[in-house]
């Protein structure tokens, strides 16, 4: 028996693996199944170089992880590559060394590189859960001996040789016991299919009793005494006493899909398995609109697939979920170092190889392809979309309202997409009909490109009726994003105005062969004026006297689109001492229609001292139905409004007056 000290510069280098390397504890599981896929790697790379002629070509690999509650084990075994005690003295014994590191500088002309470890630190893992972590590994080498390795956590460890019979290694968990509940084999399970879901290599896992069970008549030694009864079975991988066992014989299905579709040509996947995939992942049985499938090989490799999902409400859109895998191990969930930002509102996952991983592989460090990386998937999504606005408008006519909150908050994230994307960005008119922002300004004079929009249907609806009337189209711009979002084009698109359509009155909305007006009638029209903001108690109130083509409309009021921008910045910003709620008042404008029939006998009893209190009344109901089409009435204001619609309902049956 042979013992020694590990390479290593301070005694509390285990426990500050232990408490601060990973941030979460289940981390263990995928760096041991990782450890042992990069094993079964290595060994078919050497076998296709030719320096492992004696191992089968047609061999089938796998990784099994076994926990054994009744002795508090979990055993993580490989048929890969195994190690010899020189072999552990480098690998193990020696902390922050990388194997995969060292096979790759070795066969560098020959791999490319995929293998998943690169730190050296990922076996120290063990000993977030384990006291206790022993090595049962048997090298690929001809003549090479079995080596058995025990480690309590501490600086010491001891090796000898061990009683493995079969090629590969065995890593065995004494569990602590804030390890237990990896004990249990649901557990254990779900942490390996988040994590080695779609690893290359076969995972089986399972408990000691099913083990027992399912395959007595070959695992049927005791730990520390081998049989040496060849077995005539197919091993497809080794128990952990290094004994084969066959996953064909105990018909079991492994819990990861070695080759997940996003690896495939998009010209290969069918609708059908990309939204098979869509399900599988992310246990979302709503079907996507659609999908961008990644592929790139040069200055980096990345291969995923972007899905845009259905939305079910406006807000839903902030639970994106981009799943970033490195060599088809999870890494983590919306990594914004590699996704652009409004991305992650998006579902989908991307495996980058070449991700520059700190050891955690939870975060990224600072490297030239990230940005480069970034770079290239928005341009891929902007490249979709535009093709499919170009190719197949109808199309994208009936994705837009769902796929509107992305673009939109991308456009204002990134200035790069939105010059990329802006020729796609469309806009769904009152009638219904959605087009681009060059579609719905055509034909409009240079340098008055006024866009005018609804933020409130309902409330809005006599706006839009006048429109309509008119032959005038306003856009829908109601979601939470649209206000910044109005902004934003403002600032890229400096020739357009967004006009909030109760903001102003477009000339085609008003009656220019009934605005000449007399000096008696211009004298009548501010007196009326006066009155109106008498009987208001609103001195500053500015009231308008003006014939509009819609008969139908008594009122209406205007607030400027500045005035009602500088409120809404003055709510949101409230609470930050930029600016203080009511800081900017209402600039309201009343307009009174001089074609409507109840203005004008306003203008013809305005002045009789017997119908004053009818005056009142009208000039006040004009004003809250004025008020009720741009924006709900406060409390008071409406029982006002009730009370005096009922009054008004009597004297028109000819009650009291």
């Amino acid at each position: 028996m042979e013992k020694g000290n590990l390479s290593i510069h301070s005694e509390n280098i285990l426990p500050i693996i232990k408490k601060w390397l990973y941030a979460d504890m289940d981390i263990f599981a995928r760096e041991l199944v990782s450890n042992g896929v990069d094993a079964i790697t290595k060994l078919k790379k050497l076998s296709a170089f030719g320096e492992a002629s004696h191992v089968p070509q047609d061999e089938t690999y796998a990784v099994r992880v076994t926990a054994d509650k009744a002795n508090k084990q979990i055993r993580f075994s490989d048929n890969g590559i195994g190690m010899t005690a020189d072999e552990i003295k480098e690998y193990i014994n020696q902390i922050a060394f990388s194997g995969a590191n060292a096979f790759m500088e070795k066969y560098k002309d020959l791999t490319e590189g995929d293998f998943i470890g690169h730190f050296g630190l990922g076996f120290y893992s063990a000993f977030m859960v384990a006291d206790t972590v022993e090595i049962d590994t048997l090298s690929y080498a001809e003549g090479a001996e079995p080596v058995r390795w025990r480690c309590d956590g501490g600086i010491e460890y001891e090796m000898e040789t061990g009683g493995r019979t079969e090629r590969g290694t065995t890593i065995t968990l004494h569990v602590n016991e804030s390890g237990e509940e990896f004990l249990e084999e649901y557990k254990l399970r779900g942490i390996l299919t988040k994590y080695c879901g779609f690893v290359p290599v076969p995972i089986f896992i399972g408990s000691e009793k099913e083990e027992k069970d399912d395959a007595d008549d070959v695992i049927d030694a005791p730990p520390d005494e081998p049989s040496d009864e060849p077995s005539d079975e197919p091993s497809d991988t080794l128990d952990e006493n290094g004994k084969p066992f066959s996953a064909a014989e105990t018909k079991e299905t492994p819990i990861n899909d070695v080759n997940p579709l996003w690896l495939k040509a998009a010209n290969e996947c069918t609708d059908d398995e990309y939204k098979a995939f869509y399900r599988k992942v992310f246990s979302d049985f709503n079907e996507p609109l659609f999908w961008i499938h990644l592929n790139m090989d040069y200055p980096f490799r990345l291969k995923g697939i972007l899905y845009f999902p259905k939305l079910k409400h406006d807000l839903e859109y902030i639970e994106g979920q981009v799943k970033l895998y490195n060599n088809q191990v999870y890494v983590a969930d919306n990594i914004k170092e590699v996704i652009p930002e409004y991305l992650l509102l998006l579902k989908g996952v991307m495996d980058c190889p070449d991700l520059p991983l700190n050891v955690s592989r939870s975060f990224l460090q600072n490297d030239a392809n990230v940005k480069k990386m970034s770079g290239y998937i928005s341009r891929k999504v902007a490249d979709k979309l535009n093709s499919l606005c170009s190719k197949d408008r109808e199309t994208y006519n009936g994705y837009w309202d769902d796929i509107a909150p992305f673009i939109k908050y991308g456009c204002i994230k990134e200035r790069d997409f939105y010059d990329k994307i802006k020729g796609s960005v469309l806009y769904k008119t009152t009638d219904g009909v959605y087009k681009t922002l060059a579609e719905f300004t055509e034909g409009m004079e240079e340098g008055k490109k006024i866009v005018f929009y609804v933020s409130n249907e309902q409330v809005q609806s006599q706006y839009i009726r006048m429109f309509k009337e008119q032959g005038q189209q306003a856009v829908l711009l109601g979601t939470n994003l649209d206000a910044p979002f109005i902004s934003y084009l403002e600032m890229y698109e400096p020739e357009v105005k967004f006009n909030r359509i109760d903001a102003d009155l477009t000339e085609a909305l008003k009656d220019t062969e009934a605005a000449k007006e007399t000096e008696g009638e211009a004298k009548q029209y501010e007196d009326l004026q006066a009155q109106f903001r008498k009987i208001l108690s609103d001195e500053k109130l500015k009231v308008e006297v003006q014939p509009l083509k819609s008969e139908g409309v008594s009122s209406v009021i205007l607030l400027s689109e500045q005035s009602r921008r500088m409120q809404e910045m003055s709510k949101m910003f409230g609470g930050s001492g930029m600016a203080m709620p009511g800081m900017f008042q209402d600039e309201l404008t009343l307009v009174l229609n001089r074609n409507h029939n109840l203005v004008k006998i306003l203008l013809v009893i305005k002045d009789e001292a017997d119908r004053a209190s009818d005056v009142d009344l009208m000039a006040r109901h004009l004003y809250d139905l004025a008020m009720l089409s741009h924006k709900p009435l406060p409390t008071e204001q409406m029982t006002a409004f009730i009370e005096r619609s009922n009054k008004l309902l009597e004297m028109a049956a000819g009650g009291t007056n």
